[in-house]
């Protein structure tokens, strides 16, 4: 289907893997015009050639770590060398650390919530003016579930995930008056099909993987987690690119009179 966005500049961030990968290639397939932010140089150049493949006016890749105070202001200056941004998905998130609050390392606690809220305000804050100025565009935050009932054992990602929704919610009363739309996009466990999406910044890496054996070991041991509850639909998890294309409608013209809204992506899992 064609949502009517070829040409658009479009910024997806945390672009190289998982939910943030499905949604750059969604985009590249509409013809946009993308630029995709992510730590890793090699994912990134890959998934510039598979975006090219599928259709995108044009593609690049800004290597940055979010969580650097001025990487935000670097992407938007890279932006400015294809055109003013039309969409931003802010698609940067994960898990830092693991366990009961009452044991947690306050020492960590940064880490969640500068990876999850901390970069969606600075990547947000640095390409808002543009649209303001040119009076539209689209903000897109990934949001998850557990912003919304709390994952279990995953106290501050969960907290910081609920910050994200708060903050799509008063961003958009105040820069509806500018023609700009603001939505969440809150999915149950997703993972990839994509054999190219998992890079090494990504959680699903296998350099990676020894942080989810072990929360796995922990929540098996408490059948009252969030992640116990099977879906009405009868599936553990989505899809990536069941997520992603409703990335797209909400980016478009047929979403235009949609904003401030949280959008559930999780099987039923919270009937």
């Amino acid at each position: 289907m064609d949502f009517g966005l070829g040409e658009k500049v479009v910024v997806v961030t945390g672009a190289t893997a998982n939910i943030g990968r499905a949604i750059a290639l969604d985009f590249a397939n509409e013809g946009v015009r993308l630029i995709a932010v992510g730590r890793d140089p090699d994912a990134g150049q890959r998934l510039v050639e598979r975006a090219l493949e599928c259709g995108a006016a044009s593609a690049c890749f800004v290597a940055v770590d979010l969580r650097d105070p001025d990487a935000a202001l670097h992407v938007r200056d890279q932006a400015a060398d294809v055109g003013p941004v039309d969409v931003l998905v802010n698609g940067v998130g994960g898990n830092v650390d693991q366990g009961f609050f009452v044991d947690s390392d306050p020492a960590k606690w940064a880490g969640d919530i500068d990876l999850n809220f901390g970069t969606v305000l600075r990547m947000t804050h640095a390409l808002l003016p543009q649209m303001i100025e040119r009076g539209g565009g689209s903000v897109i935050n990934l949001g998850s579930t557990a912003g919304l009932v709390g994952d279990y054992m995953l106290p501050v990602y969960s907290a910081m995930k609920g910050a994200v929704h708060s903050f799509t919610k008063v961003l958009a009363k105040e820069v509806g008056q500018h023609g700009i739309r603001v939505n969440a996009i809150a999915p149950y466990a997703t993972f990839t099909t994509d054999p190219e999406g998992y890079s090494r910044g990504s959680r699903f890496h296998p350099d990676n993987i020894a942080f989810f054996t072990d929360f796995a070991a922990s929540i098996n041991e408490y059948d009252r987690g969030m992640r116990q509850r099977a879906p009405v639909l009868g599936k553990p998890y989505a899809r990536a690119d069941q997520v992603s294309a409703l990335a797209v409608y909400l980016a478009s013209e047929r979403a235009g009179f949609v904003t401030g809204r949280i959008w559930e992506v999780e099987g039923g899992a919270l009937l």
